[in-house]
Formats: structure tokens, sequence, C-alpha cells
């Protein structure tokens, strides 16, 4: 298994266990759009008077901002973590918060440390990056999943014919990429992946890298 595959299965365990994700919704499950694209279908909403919905709004953009502040503040914490048991040169996160797995996996490969890309030696920050995990504001799931449908298709017009489309399934995302994972059939340290891997990277939403 190749360093990116073990730093990709090592963070997908961190995000199965901590419940209600980034990439979950509560809004029930996948419905096909009259373009077959799947889509998750939306809750009902309640009637509001334009006063109580302009009331709404506002209470949402303060809870919104109180959430990213917190978010970030969590993944600080565990960043600092990182750097005292694990790494000094351990990276800043995003300003959205998420990390910067760009700057992680490099560090990495630059070390060869796979406890760079995992929450440290034996799980030692899992804590602090669970609790940031459980603080990240909601995601909208439908955007999660066209972002990583368009990243799956241009790894396959990148070369990486072998590279699978994600799934909504009971309104969570379920990430592509390699068909069998346990014993994979993409070869992430080839050159063609890490090209392919150059050219869609921007096709994946923040917070998304990494995840297929």
């Amino acid at each position: 298994m190749t360093q990116k595959t073990r730093s990709r299965a090592a963070r997908l365990a961190l995000l199965v266990a901590v419940p209600a994700l980034a990439l979950t919704t509560a809004c029930g499950g996948a419905e096909s759009s009259d373009e077959g694209v799947a889509s998750v279908s939306k809750a009902p909403s309640t009637d509001q008077t334009k006063n109580g919905a302009d009331s709404s709004a506002d209470s949402s953009k303060g809870a919104g901002a109180q959430g990213k502040s917190a978010f970030y503040d969590a993944q600080m914490k565990f960043v600092q973590c990182m750097r005292k048991k694990i790494t000094k040169d351990y990276p800043d996160p995003k300003l959205s918060g998420h990390l910067d797995w760009t700057k992680i996996n490099q560090l990495q490969e630059e070390t060869g440390n796979d406890d760079i890309a995992k929450a440290g030696r034996a799980g030692a920050c899992a804590p602090e990056m669970q609790k940031a995990m459980s603080l990240e504001p909601p995601r909208d799931t439908q955007k999660d999943y066209e972002s990583m449908l368009a990243h799956a298709k241009c790894m396959r017009a990148h070369g990486v014919s072998k590279f699978t489309n994600p799934q909504l399934k009971d309104g969570n995302v379920l990430p592509g990429g390699d068909p069998k994972p346990a014993s994979p059939e993409i070869e992430q340290d080839s050159p063609a992946y890490k090209q392919a891997t150059q050219a869609c990277k921007d096709k994946l939403l923040d917070g998304l890298d990494g995840m297929q």
C-alpha cells in the first residue's frame, strides 16, 4: 500500500469515527433529476412572515459565523497537538478551518512519517481531531456530491480510467476513487495519477480534498 493510500485510509477511518459528519445530511434519500444526476431530497419548508424570515436569516448568519470560528479554533488545537507530539512543522489549517491536505501530504512524503497524515502516533491527537470534525459547519450534500462527481470525471478524462464516481446513499455522499481500496487497482504514485490529481484538484470544494 502506498503512502497516499495509507494516509487516505487513515483519514477516512477517523471520519467514520464521528457521527453526523461533513458528507451527511438530514434531508433523506437520493432522487434522480431529469439530467440523470442524483440529488438529495429537500426537507419541507414552513410558512414564515417576511419579518420572521428576515430575523431567521440574520440569526442563521450569526450562528454560521460562530460555527466557523469554533471549527477553526478546534482545528488549531488539533494542529498544536500534532506540532507538540509529532512534528513542529505541521501546517496551519486553511482560513476556512479545513486542514491543508496538500501541505500535509507533502510534509509526509518529505519526511516518510506516516503519523503526519493520521492523528498522530497511536492516535495521540485523535480526540482533538474528532472534536474539530464534530464542529464543522453543515455542508451542502448535493454540492459536495456534484463536486466529487466532476472530480471523478476529470480524473478519468486525464487517464485514470478506473476512477469510480461518488454515490449518494441514504442522504450520505460515498466518495469515489479506487474500485478496490483494500486491494488497490489504481497506482497513486504513478506519474499519470499525479498529473491527473494536479489537473483536477480545483474540481473539489474546500474540505473535500483527499476524500476521493
